[in-house]
């Protein structure tokens, strides 16, 4: 199984209540029957200066099968029309951040403007992209450690 939720109330009055309503969370959803991506959009509006990053809590969390992953990209008008990036290029969404005890599996979308002029998203607009793809493992692997927290919890 695999779906996108909105983040608990409680997640979002400790993220988002400052910026937008709860009710203006909206669920990623592919555009076409053909699409890859599911869109992510924004639930508030923000403006990015050339040079600055900016990072959008989305609301949202992925729930997924164990041997899958969400990448999160940029759209392709974002690069091609504003020189807006990822920091970190693509983001990879584990099966095992989703509900962590940190932030639920809150995901958080870090872009940055290589551009030259503001980038604007109003409410409601789309500005990034989740693909949910499966992986492989090779026959030798031992991996057997749990998450026990959010982003970078497995920086160990």
């Amino acid at each position: 199984m695999r779906k996108f939720e909105k983040i608990s109330e409680k997640e979002f009055e400790k993220v988002l209540k400052d910026k937008c309503s709860y009710s203006d969370i909206e669920l990623p959803r592919r555009s076409t029957k053909h699409s890859a991506g599911y869109d992510f959009f924004s639930p508030f509006a923000f403006e990015l200066e050339p040079g600055e990053i900016i990072k959008v809590p989305s609301g949202i969390k992925a729930d997924m099968n164990g041997d899958e992953y969400l990448a999160i990209l940029v759209r392709s008008s974002m690069g091609f029309k504003y020189n807006v990036r990822l920091c970190n290029q693509t983001g990879i969404i584990d099966s095992d951040y989703y509900n962590n005890p940190d932030n639920e599996g809150h995901i958080f979308i870090a872009l940055q403007n290589e551009g030259d002029k503001v980038y604007k998203v109003e409410k409601g607009d789309k500005y990034a992209q989740g693909i949910f793809q499966k992986y492989l493992l090779t026959d030798d692997d031992e991996a057997d450690g749990e998450r026990n927290g959010g982003l970078g919890s497995t920086n160990k």
